[in-house]
């Protein structure tokens, strides 16, 4: 059985848990995650969607393109999910999030086409120019 993880925003206005291993971690380095985010890079962890819950609080939703919805807390603007339709029975988190997210270290780097020239991280995990959906 998986373990139980929780997280929420900064604020506390939103509390989450899911029920899946710490795997799947990816570094995102598009533009788009850079806009949303206002970080320089965001890590996620893919977990099933039905391992997913709210426990406390009512995010709000943003269509940040075709196929994909993010979700952030309304009173702290933090950013916990994203959703694509490219992949409908799992759901994004963002590990720093997590109440313990020193438990959860990258295995990859996604949409490294889109990465800060400057920007040196984990130089040893291996790297996809887009993200492969498998």
């Amino acid at each position: 059985m998986s373990a139980r993880h929780s997280g929420g925003c900064q604020c506390g206005a939103l509390r989450y848990q899911f029920r899946a291993p710490l795997a799947d971690i990816a570094h995102c380095h598009c533009s788009i995650c850079r806009r949303c985010s206002g970080g320089i890079v965001t890590t996620w962890i893919t977990v099933p969607l039905a391992s997913f819950r709210w426990l406390a609080g009512t995010p709000r939703e943003y269509a940040s393109s075709l196929s994909c919805t993010r979700s952030f807390c309304p009173t702290c603007g933090a950013h916990l999910t994203l959703f694509t339709s490219l992949s409908p029975e799992t759901l994004d988190v963002t590990i720093a999030t997590l109440d313990h997210p020193e438990q959860a270290p990258a295995d990859r780097h996604i949409w490294v086409q889109s990465r800060l020239p400057w920007l040196h991280l984990d130089p040893q995990l291996p790297e996809e120019d887009q993200e492969s959906m498998a």
